[in-house]
């Protein structure tokens, strides 16, 4: 049951592996892995239980008959709930900052970014294209960001060829800036709710390799573009339809939405609750700020009829479902005792957190980099530092480089062939993108650029 267990889970990678090929969405796989896993891991759930859990088991009967029933109660209340609570934790938490994105955009916050980015200097474009996309990243959920903002790519530059060169910009400083920081990504959100690492410190050590992974991608994708570039040039949109806040109104509701984000780490580290809480808690406020501001718009219905908010919507139902899926899918391989087999594989024959991030890199590239970062997070608990023998071990404790290596390879790799990334499989079918186009311009410049900033992160940790 164990090998069938696995071999759902290696399935369901696969397929999430050729979305672009299947057109099988990669949330239905997730779920559906989720699903069947747990309902095969219950049907042999006393072999499972006396193997993984006998003194609890034994405990949790105290005393009473072992029977099926009481094993199917032991796992539903005492190992089921504990990974549908983590999973619940990263949904949540993502739901809470993409409703925020959508108060925020039907309130025409965002239309300030289109007058940012236009010129007709190719070059200074494609930089304030990145710029822009890289710090809203870091704040917001790189998916969100990556179609916000090629929806202004979109409105800005007509022709085909120089609008993939913006849009393929776009998906590599959206996961670079997600990268960033433990709130612009669900695998450092992942890692954060872990205890693995603390906000400061993450973005520290990721802020030079995750920039210059950026920004030589962008560099060498500028030389692609002529000197001058063709742009529509549109005034910003009138809001009387949907909105009736004035210029300031935008101005507070954008800084409580952003500006609340950025206090969920200090929420977190005062109070010790769960990130998600302190994401719902800027979500309430802001709530309340639009329903004053908004109290005399009666025709609601209309602030709902335009198409980022429709696309976000869907983008949002996507990731909360594949990440709910994917999690409980790992969670019951790793409740099989399957994943500390292939940890102590990996400690013995690997032994090296680099080149166990070259191969999360490596999957990455064709796997969705959320479920490589996922699998190579589950393969080792956080350890204590003073229990740590050696520096191997020890880059396993809270802030150690193996959890960074990880997430930074898996998000990097994302960009090589834009299938590995939730944000690159959007932009290929929003731009009807070929793949391969994709490669041959773009994914070997994002390889040197994550290659550059892999070999910064060797050089920190040697010397520091």
């Amino acid at each position: 049951m164990t090998l069938i267990i696995v071999g759902i889970l290696l399935l369901s990678y696969l397929l999430i592996a050729t979305e672009t090929l299947t057109n099988v969405n990669k949330a239905a796989v997730a779920m559906f892995a989720g699903a069947v896993g747990w309902v095969l891991y219950i049907c042999y759930g006393t072999d499972f239980v006396m193997r993984e859990h006998q003194g609890d088991y034994v405990g949790f009967l105290n005393g009473a008959v072992a029977t099926s029933t009481a094993v199917k109660y032991y796992i539903a209340q005492n190992i089921f709930l504990k990974y549908v609570g983590r999973a619940a934790e990263i949904a949540l938490f993502l739901m809470a900052t993409m409703t925020i994105v959508e108060i925020l955009h039907n309130n025409g916050c965002f239309d300030f970014l289109s007058p940012m980015v236009r010129t007709r200097n190719s070059k200074k474009m494609l930089w304030g294209v990145a710029v822009v996309t890289f710090i809203i990243s870091a704040n917001l959920d790189n998916l969100t960001t990556t179609v916000l903002m090629l929806v202004v790519v979109h409105g800005l530059v007509a022709e085909r060829k120089p609008r993939f060169i913006y849009s393929s910009v776009v998906v590599i400083a959206a996961n670079s800036g997600g990268a960033l920081t433990v709130i612009g990504d669900p695998a450092g959100l992942m890692l954060w709710n872990m205890g693995a690492v603390t906000a400061t410190n993450f973005s520290m050590s990721l802020l030079l390799p995750c920039l210059i992974a950026c920004a030589i991608p962008v560099y060498l994708l500028g030389r692609m573009l002529p000197e001058r570039v063709s742009i529509t040039w549109k005034p910003m949109p009138y809001r009387g339809d949907d909105t009736n806040l004035n210029v300031w109104q935008r101005a507070l509701m954008l800084f409580v939405g952003i500006g609340g984000l950025w206090f969920i780490p200090t929420f977190h580290n005062i109070t010790k609750l769960s990130p998600f809480l302190g994401a719902l808690c800027v979500l309430a406020v802001l709530w309340v700020v639009n329903e004053i501001f908004n109290h005399r718009l009666y025709q609601v219905d209309r602030m709902i009829g335009r198409k980022i908010p429709q696309a976000m919507l869907y983008s949002m139902y996507q990731t909360i479902l594949y990440v709910i899926g994917l999690m409980l899918a790992v969670g019951v391989v790793q409740e099989t005792g399957a994943v500390r087999w292939l940890a102590e594989r990996c400690d013995d024959y690997l032994h090296s957190i680099w080149v166990m991030g070259a191969f999360a890199g490596a999957f990455s590239c064709v796997l969705d980099n959320f479920a490589t970062s996922l699998s190579f997070f589950t393969l080792h608990p956080v350890a204590e530092l003073s229990a740590c023998a050696d520096a191997y071990q020890a880059d396993f404790a809270v802030n150690g480089y193996y959890w960074k290596v990880v997430a930074y390879c898996s998000a990097m790799a994302g960009n090589v062939l834009a299938v590995g990334s939730m944000s690159g499989v959007v932009m290929l079918q929003m731009e009807r993108m070929p793949m391969l186009w994709f490669f041959r311009n773009v994914g070997w410049k994002a390889l040197v650029g994550w290659m550059v900033g892999l070999a910064v992160m060797v050089v920190g940790a040697l010397c520091f």
